[in-house]
């Protein structure tokens, strides 16, 4: 399972600034998405490694 940020209507929206202004908090919403991580050689891992540490970035390889 991966989670990403959730996709959410104008309502819930509403409801969750309306809970952030109470609690004087910043919330994220995240989803739970049914993705598996993508089988990689240590070769294409370590292209991957490379690439995180010139652009500061985490990367996650899936297949969809």
């Amino acid at each position: 399972m991966l989670w990403s940020y959730s996709k959410i209507d104008n309502g819930k929206v509403e409801a969750i600034v309306e809970l952030e202004k109470r609690l004087n908090v910043t919330l994220l919403a995240f989803s739970g998405q049914d993705i598996r991580n993508a089988e990689l050689s240590s070769e294409e891992l370590k292209q991957i490694e490379e690439a995180e540490g010139k652009l500061g970035l985490s990367l996650v390889a899936v297949k969809m």
